[in-house]
């Protein structure tokens, strides 16, 4: 009842107008987990706060991500969104702005913040390019640090790991280049150099792809034969690694110990089975909350009078089977769907800040 009354507040309070329209250029494939959880994300976020939505998808290539934003940018002005939303993804951001600027659409990044080699070509939002609005991106470290010392405690649980007892960790990152891989291996390494016997073998670079992360493990695991935990940028890099070990007789969760990062719903149910020993995630909804915002500005809530145009949020949680269990349930069909104006400033004027969480989605979804 409290949710039901809060939205219908929120819709007496605000003008009647034609709902706004978003277009989000999806840096990954249709058919990749993470990048398919993100778009669904935000479709659940438009069809709550009465946004249309249109996705399209760069199939993991940089130079389609410019050319979709050029498609959007030149379409005849009656065609094109209110509003665009980028994810900065691969050095992509100086290119794309160019071309919204151009066309006058007012845009939002997420997922990646602004590396410092582009500062100085893009600027601040509002500045050089007026029509870019701001960012919001996860706190991507936390992913690392989360997992990194997750691996550990496991590993102190059974002795495999102690003031005796170093810890052979190996490590499979995304890519060299995308801000939120670059600070998630940062808080992976951090966390690991805070305990001395812990030695990161070697870190590679997966690119985010599952058989390549499969050679990579089988690789390195001959190479070092004493690794019993492998750190893993996401899920389906985790998923390659655990397939190429078990072929050599290394089961999951007995004798390797994996983490990964992602909300997958075949990654939570690998954590209830025990074979992934850490799981974090709640950074797909990134884009969804950059409908949030994108609302509350449509409706004259700016975001950068109270939080400024660059939010770095905290959006990671680290999924115990519980937790993976209820998020599985969250996902059902015939589920409650969520009510985003929740999160909103429009609809909430009492809120000071946002949250945005995934703890307090998946809690609202048990209200």
């Amino acid at each position: 009842m409290h949710r039901l009354l809060v939205l219908l507040g929120c819709l007496l309070a605000l003008p009647l107008s034609a709902a706004p329209s978003v277009v989000f250029i999806n840096p990954g494939k249709a058919d990749e987990p993470f990048w398919r959880d993100a778009a669904d994300a935000m479709q659940l976020a438009a069809d709550s706060l009465g946004m249309q939505l249109e996705v399209l998808y760069a199939e993991r290539d940089y130079l389609a991500q410019i050319s979709l934003t050029r498609e959007v940018a030149e379409r005849a002005a009656e065609l094109q969104p209110d509003y665009m939303v980028i994810a900065a993804d691969k050095r992509t951001l100086p290119q794309q702005l160019s071309l919204i600027q151009a066309a006058g659409i007012k845009t939002l990044s997420a997922y990646n913040a602004v590396q410092g080699d582009e500062r100085p070509l893009v600027g601040y939002p509002r500045e050089h390019f007026t029509h870019w609005l701001g960012s919001v991106v996860p706190r991507a470290e936390d992913a690392g640090v989360l997992t990194a010392r997750a691996l550990m405690a496991e590993a102190e649980q059974r002795g495999w790991l102690s003031a005796e007892q170093t810890l052979d960790v190996i490590a499979i990152s995304g890519d060299r280049s995308t801000d939120s891989s670059v600070r998630r291996n940062q808080g992976m390494l951090d966390a690991f150099a805070a305990r001395p016997q812990v030695r990161v073998r070697q870190v590679v670079h997966g690119d985010w792809q599952r058989d390549k992360a499969a050679q990579q493990a089988l690789h390195l695991f001959r190479r070092y034969p004493d690794v019993r935990a492998i750190w893993t940028g996401s899920d389906l890099m985790a998923f390659g690694a655990m397939q190429a070990l078990r072929e050599q007789g290394v089961e999951p969760g007995r004798d390797m110990l994996y983490s990964a990062v992602n909300a997958s719903e075949q990654g939570m149910q690998k954590v209830i089975d025990g074979q992934l020993t850490a799981l974090a995630g709640g950074h797909h909804m990134a884009g969804a909350w950059a409908l949030v915002m994108l609302y509350d500005y449509h409706h004259g809530v700016d975001f950068a009078d109270s939080e400024g145009t660059e939010l770095v949020q905290p959006m990671f949680t680290l999924f115990t089977p519980q937790l993976a269990q209820r998020y599985i349930a969250l996902l059902q069909p015939g589920a409650a769907p969520t009510d985003f104006c929740t999160f909103s400033k429009a609809c909430n004027p009492q809120r000071d800040d946002y949250d945005f969480t995934i703890g307090t989605w998946l809690e609202l979804g048990y209200e």
